[in-house]
């Protein structure tokens, strides 16, 4: 692969580079959960930085477009179940959707591709300087990915690290973004070493041990502090309730049956966590269940579950996707209304304009909440909510101006069976905690649910396609982060003062260079 010569836009290598991009590409789902193969992250970075050395900007453009394709075809494949749960409206648009997706993803890193090779072609840069470069048109390219037409944050390159308890603790003070460019400029180390001069070789091997140590030991030390759990027990319940059955009809009376009987199991708890729409139906509307829900929630006990609601308006009903707090009597203490939609998912971009209907069962689109929001339940912490895929956009799950004491996650994954779709949705969530310092809790109606501590590390789990509860007192959160309090300034901070040292270890060197040459002349 070193030997890959210059590519000026002629194409005649296109086709081999296109081809080693595209496996590249492909090795990247298997960084990530439930795999975590640490050992191909320089595999898939290193290759892409050999194959787009001394590529011109269209080429570089086509390559990073075809990693991008092999990264996302593999990696959001899972998306094809959904579309397989009603088979016969949706089932033949399952490919060529997942096909559609990865197509338009593919262009962020196609973008950080053009911008590297553009920047490569107008300044001569030293290799190490290269890596450097690739890696922050990488993490520029991701941030875009996760802000641009609502984002979609999906596998950002830090998730490599989630499950290294040590490895993943920097988010904590550089949040996600900026551990994907440490990871990438790891990852990339190696391409590095392959092209380097002979005497440039060691000084890589010291950077790459350098980086890698650093990130163990400042994460090792944010390890070593260990708190006790606070004294709120908590009980989530993971029904398992198939998403074909979840709306057919007949079957509220069977969910709610299945939901108040696995509630009602022996043990004490002070909240209990139902996951998203576990009540197939409007719960503030039916008497009935709410009065049932008093036999699982005796002295003071709150629940807390995911159900539908609509409002009535003079512009006709507005339906949202919320959690809402019970009290034992059925009354609703507080709830909260998911701002962050998913696309064709609970809405349609561009209605009258698609043809297109929404995957999921209803009546109409949903209406998207205000915002982040902290709730104060009665004799509780202080909760945060994140409804499903709300939990993957670091930095916009806490209402900063109202720190909670943990986040709750109610989700329903059920759309996307045994595939590795729950698996990476966790992924997202253990790196949330690790960024605020808070405890999320996660309910899951088919899994995976679990109860995650403010560094990342899963203390109870029920997997995909079990039946149970999981009782748990709730972790304690920890001080606001750095990334809690700075948010994604916290990455540029990072980038901008790895970008310093590199350019004051250049001039040093360089005038070191300069006085040996003015001795040995003298």
């Amino acid at each position: 692969m070193a030997g890959l010569r210059p590519l000026t836009g002629r194409g005649r290598y296109i086709p081999l580079r296109s081809g080693i991009s595209f496996a590249a590409g492909g090795l990247t789902v298997l960084t990530l959960p439930p795999f975590s193969w640490l050992i191909v992250v320089p595999v898939a970075f290193s290759a892409l930085f050999l194959v787009l050395r001394q590529v011109s900007t269209a080429p570089a453009f086509f390559i990073g477009w075809v990693f991008g394709m092999g990264q996302f075809g593999f990696g959001v494949s899972w998306i094809a179940e959904s579309f397989y749960v009603d088979s016969e409206r949706f089932g033949a648009l399952a490919i060529p959707a997942v096909a559609g997706l990865s197509a338009g993803l593919a262009i962020f890193p196609a973008i950080a591709a053009m911008l590297f090779a553009t920047i490569m072609q107008r300044r001569a840069v030293g290799d190490t300087t290269a890596g450097l470069l690739l890696a922050t048109c990488w993490v520029a390219a991701e941030w875009l990915r996760g802000h641009v037409l609502t984002g979609f944050p999906w596998n950002l390159a830090a998730y490599a690290l989630v499950e290294h308890a040590a490895l993943r603790q920097p988010a904590a003070w550089v949040g996600s973004y900026g551990l994907s460019f440490l990871t990438v400029f790891i990852g990339l180390l190696p391409g590095v070493l392959i092209v380097a001069a002979p005497n440039r070789r060691v000084p890589v091997l010291v950077l790459f041990a350098v980086v890698v140590m650093g990130l163990w030991g400042g994460g090792a030390l944010r390890l070593g502090t260990n708190v006790p759990p606070t004294d709120s027990a908590l009980r989530i319940v993971q029904g398992n309730v198939p998403q074909v059955e979840k709306w057919a009809p007949g079957s509220r009376e069977r969910t709610l049956e299945k939901y108040l009987g696995l509630s009602a199991q022996p043990g004490r708890f002070d909240l209990l966590l139902w996951p998203e729409t576990a009540f197939p139906g409007f719960l503030d509307e039916d008497a009935l269940a709410r009065r049932r829900l008093s036999t699982v929630l005796p002295d003071g006990r709150i629940l807390l579950t995911g159900v539908p609601d609509r409002v009535e308006g003079d512009g006709g009903t507005r339906y949202f996707n919320t959690v809402q707090a019970y009290d034992g009597s059925g009354e609703i203490l507080t709830g909260y209304a998911k701002h962050h939609l998913v696309p064709f998912g609970e809405y349609v971009p561009l209605r009258g304009w698609l043809p297109i209907e929404r995957l999921t069962e209803g009546l109409g689109d949903f209406t998207p909440g205000p915002g982040p929001r902290t709730l104060a339940i009665p004799g509780a912490p202080l909760v945060a909510v994140a409804i499903c895929y709300e939990i993957i956009f670091p930095g916009q799950v806490v209402d900063d101006l109202f720190r909670p004491d943990w986040i709750f996650n109610a989700t329903n994954d059920a759309w996307f069976g045994t595939s590795i779709g729950p698996e990476q949705h966790l992924a997202s969530a253990r790196m949330r905690a690790v960024e605020e310092g808070l405890p999320v809790v996660r309910a899951a109606n088919t899994g995976i649910s679990a109860i995650i501590d403010a560094k990342g590390e899963i203390i109870a789990r029920l997997e995909t396609g079990q039946t149970g509860v999981i009782d748990a007192s709730l972790p304690t959160a920890l001080a606001p982060t750095p990334y809690a309090r700075f948010g994604d300034w916290t990455s540029l901070a990072l980038i901008c003062a790895v970008w310093a040292l590199a350019f004051t270890v250049g001039l040093v060197r360089r005038r070191f260079n300069s006085e040996k040459s003015k001795s040995e002349e003298s």
